[in-house]
Formats: structure tokens, C-alpha cells, sequence
């Protein structure tokens, strides 16, 4: 392991091991990581020297791509789900590999002796509610609460803000991959006035899986559902 700095403020974590033949770290096309300031918190992502990846299995077909979209609910208190088209070949075998998810939602309405709350979920295959990362089937879930109680002021409130997972642990190559040609991002207020969106941008790669491990992921995302 050895330590190095990119910009003025983004450490750089690189883990690796060597390969026959090579002298350092840097000559390693071998699995290594990278992390990097983001906000308050901290990204990792996986960077690929070459075509074959650490994921047993999978081999990439495409660089890192980020998927955005966005869904709002129909009515104030209905579930909203958006499909994300995926455009996968299911001929080649083709997955899409997420390293991360970052959830954007609405803050809950501010109900007088009232809690609120808003959650979203991007999961897999469609859903007709609001999922948990206690799904099989969900790969990123958000949830924002605003709650009272009798013991305060019909005005007052306290505020709650999550949101499971953002990114990869660093022992990890994925949060989740998608077999089939879609994703979906729900979207379910409760006891609020307004309607409420979530936004979603998805990092990840294409790949290309074995024959059976496609087969075994397809079936797997289908029981799932």
C-alpha cells in the first residue's frame, strides 16, 4: 500500500498488488482503488487499467458512464416510479456494473403537530411501493423526515436525513449489477401538501458476463423482484 495526492486537497488511497514482472505499484494493471474528496463525505470508485476486471466473471466493455434521471409523484402522497433505460444487449450478455448511487430528495413539507417524510429507492426491477436496502431488489435508498411528537410545539420539529448506500466500501468492486435492461427510481411522500421528486445520478461501467454467470444474474434479478 502506498499513499499519494491529487489537486491541492483530494487524498489518493492506492491498494494493489504486483503482477509477474512488474518493478512498483505504478506498473500494477492489477486492482486498484482510489479516493477522492467529494462534499463531506468520500467517493471511492474503481479504476480499470485494461479490459479485465477484478468482478469474477465480467469483463468491461465500456469507460465509467453516469445515468441521470428524475421522478416526481403524480399526486402528493402516491408513489411515483420512473423506468431508466439502461440499453443493455442481452445477446452479448451485457450488465451494467454500479460502483455508485447518489440520491437527490425533497425535504418533507413543515406540518404544523404533524411528522412528514419523503423516501426514494432505485432498485432493479419495477416496484409498487418505496423500497429499503432490506430489499433484494433495491440498490440505493433515501429517506427524510421532519418528526413532532406532543411534547413539542405544533410548530416545531426535528429533522432526519438518510441515505444507504452513496458508494462501494473500499473492500468492495460493486454496489450492485444490473442484468436486465432497466432500472427504476421511486419516489413516496407522506402527509404532505406538495407533490415531491427524487433525482438519481448512477455511476458504473458495461460489461460483459459468462455465459452462466449472465444466466445465474438474470435469474437472480428476476426472483428479486
Amino acid at each position: 500500500m502506498y499513499f499519494c495526492y491529487y489537486g491541492h486537497y483530494s487524498p489518493c488511497i492506492v491498494i494493489g498488488w504486483y503482477g509477474r514482472g512488474e518493478s512498483s505499484p505504478r506498473d500494477s494493471l492489477r486492482s486498484r482503488r482510489y479516493a477522492s474528496s467529494v462534499g463531506d463525505g468520500v467517493t471511492y470508485t474503481l479504476a480499470r487499467c485494461g479490459e479485465t476486471m477484478a468482478v469474477t466473471g465480467l469483463k468491461s466493455t465500456s469507460s465509467p458512464i453516469q445515468i441521470s434521471s428524475r421522478v416526481i409523484e403524480a399526486v402528493a402522497g402516491t408513489l411515483g416510479q420512473d423506468t431508466i433505460e439502461l440499453n443493455l444487449n442481452p445477446l452479448d450478455n451485457e450488465v451494467f456494473v454500479v460502483t455508485q448511487v447518489n440520491l437527490d430528495v425533497d425535504a418533507p413539507d413543515s406540518v404544523a403537530a404533524t411528522s412528514t417524510r419523503v423516501q426514494a429507492s432505485l432498485s432493479t426491477t419495477t416496484r409498487t411501493t418505496v423500497g429499503t436496502i432490506a430489499d433484494q431488489n433495491v440498490l440505493a435508498a433515501a429517506d427524510r423526515q421532519i418528526i413532532c411528537n406532543a411534547a413539542m410545539t405544533g410548530d416545531g420539529g426535528i429533522p432526519f436525513d438518510r441515505e444507504d448506500p452513496t458508494f462501494t466500501a473500499l473492500s468492495e468492486d460493486y454496489i450492485g449489477i444490473i442484468a436486465t435492461s432497466n432500472a427504476f427510481l421511486q419516489v413516496l411522500g407522506t402527509l404532505n401538501g406538495n407533490v415531491k421528486n427524487a433525482r438519481v445520478r448512477i455511476y458504473g461501467y458495461r460489461a460483459k458476463a459468462a455465459a452462466s454467470v449472465y444466466a445465474a444474474l438474470v435469474q437472480s434479478e428476476v426472483l428479486s423482484a
